[in-house]
Formats: C-alpha cells, structure tokens, sequence
C-alpha cells in the first residue's frame, strides 16, 4: 500500500508528486497499446458496449440495503477560480403571465458545463488526441458547429452497471489527497486489496481524492491548475480490467499533466484510445460515507445523460445504490 504522506501536522492530507514525467514517445506507444479501434459495433458507444443484460442483472442483484446516493454536485451559479463559467439559473415566469388558476412557476437553466463546475459526462466525440476521435474517426470530418456526427452523448444512452468506488484517502488514512498527487496503477491494487473489492469487466471506476471535502475546509482553488488524479500509468491497469466508465470527484487526470505537451493524458487514453466515457466533478462525500458504513464499497450505478444530438457530453446526476 502506498506509504502515508508526511504532511505538516492537521492538515489532512496525502501527497506526493505528479511523476514521473512520461515522454512524448513513451505515451504515444501506451496510446497505441490501449486503444480498441475498430472492436465494437456501434462504435461510438464505445466500451458502454461491455455492459450486457447479464451485467445489468448482477449489478442490481448485489444491491442489498437500498441505500440510494446522488452523486452530483449542486448546480453552480457563483464564479470562482474553480468556475470560471458559471452555470445559468434564472426564473421566466413568476406566476404572471398566464390566465390566473392555477398559477405556474417556471425558470431556465443553461451550462457551458465542460469545466470543474459542473457534474458531467464526457462522450466520445469530445476528445481527439493526434487529430482523431475515438475508433480512429478524424475530428474535422465529424465535428462542426452543428455538432457531431460521431460519438455523441446521444449515441450513449443510459448507463447501468456495477459501480466501485476507489476511496484513496480512506485507505490512506487521510481527508484528501493534496492537489497534484498522482494515483498510481499500485495505488489501485492496494486500494483494492483494503476496500475488499475488485474491478472488473463492464465496471464502473469512481476515484476519491477528498477533492470537495478539501474545498468546503479550505476553499476554492484552480483545479485546472492543480487536482489529484490518475498517472497514466495507471490505464494499462484499468484497460486491462475491461471498465466501462471512469469517473471522480475531479476530472481523472492528475494536474500537472506529467505528460510534456499533453494537457489531459487521461482524457486522451480514456475517451479517444479506449473509448471509455468519463465523469468529471463528482460529488464522492456521502458515497463514502455511506460505503463506509456498509462495509462494502460495490453498488448499483445509474447514469443517464440527457439526449442531446450532436452533444459532446452532457450534465448529470449520477445515482448509486447500495
């Protein structure tokens, strides 16, 4: 298991680097390794194709307490170095503009929601790497300003399947993992082995690094900057699983990228080698909690983004269910 962090006294926290580097070459080779061009019809589903009605039936036969957790964050209207973008909440009608009885109330809400405010899902047609979406599909060809017309949110559909939740700072012992510390492909398996879980074919990988408990103690930060995260040498580990979604309270990648010239390296292996979906900006406190107390740290997971054709993602609240 990784070694606990030596951290100044109260503050919580486990971390160590971002490393080690990975070269441009070294990363190109892993994407090539990784990728899964050309193995699925449809193919902009991408790996949600592992996801079977045989893994649906098991995931919902292991719910036990029925315990069920949202997992979103709130919908945010307040800039900050965290949201930069702000999402949109207004009301259009104050029970005013129609006949009176019954009176009506009705607002409007609108997101530019591919940031670290916002609780989302990524498709496939969202990240290119090498000028090329997922299966190999080159981006200026299938993405203009009408949208896509290859792995759109659209093309997804609901998700269900068995989720597990990689709750690193209860197995560190610790409230969060500093920003910037990477979690490694033994990071995994250790966690694995303490939580008493394994990940498989068609699941579901939630990683918490204590990123919204580290925010509501010592407030907002610029996580574009600065996040816990995946190592790219921890995809292999996940690859070889077979996931069909990987998500996190931030948005996967550790930041700073180790990779030179790579913003978001996990990004890059997930949506565009791998063809996996990602969530980004989960909320994973009360998921923790509650797994704590069950002892358990499998669940049912829904995920059902909205049907926005030609989307690149789309907002959602996920839901677990124990």
């Amino acid at each position: 298991m990784t070694s606990r962090s030596a951290d100044a006294p109260g503050t919580g926290s486990a971390g160590t680097g971002n490393g080690p580097a990975v070269s441009r070459r070294e990363f190109d080779a892993l994407f090539d390794a990784v990728r899964t061009w050309g193995r699925w019809t449809p193919a902009d589903r991408g790996a949600w194709n592992r996801v079977t009605a045989d893994h649906v039936r098991r995931a919902t036969a292991a719910v036990r307490s029925g315990v069920v957790v949202p997992l979103a964050l709130p919908w945010n209207t307040r800039p900050g170095p965290d949201n930069r973008r702000p999402a949109l909440h207004h009301m259009t009608d104050l029970g005013d503009v129609e006949s009176p009885e019954p009176s009506t109330y009705k607002d409007f809400i609108g997101a530019d929601y591919h940031g670290k405010g916002v609780t989302h899902l990524d498709a496939l047609c969202h990240i290119a790497y090498r000028g090329r979406l997922y299966d190999g599909r080159p981006a200026g060809d299938v993405v203009g300003a009408a949208g896509a017309r290859f792995g759109a949110v659209s093309a997804l559909g609901p998700l269900v399947t068995r989720g597990v939740l990689l709750d690193l700072p209860a197995v560190l012992g610790v409230r969060w993992l500093e920003p910037g510390r990477a979690v490694h492909a033994a990071d995994v398996t250790a966690a694995e082995r303490a939580l008493g879980v394994t990940v498989g074919e068609g699941d579901a990988v939630l990683l918490r690094s204590g990123h919204v408990r580290r925010r509501a103690e010592l407030g907002a930060w610029d996580p574009g900057t600065a996040s816990a995260g995946f190592h790219v040498d921890a995809v292999p580990l996940l690859a070889g699983r077979g996931v069909a979604l990987v998500g996190g309270d931030g948005d996967s990648d550790v930041r700073p990228s180790p990779v030179e010239g790579v913003h978001s390296p996990v990004h890059a292996l997930a949506v565009a080698a791998m063809g996996v979906p990602l969530l980004d900006n989960l909320d994973l406190e009360a998921l923790s909690a509650a797994a704590a107390e069950a002892g358990r740290y499998e669940f049912l997971l829904v995920v059902a983004p909205l049907k926005v054709p030609g989307g690149t993602g789309s907002p959602v609240n996920p839901v677990a269910v124990l």
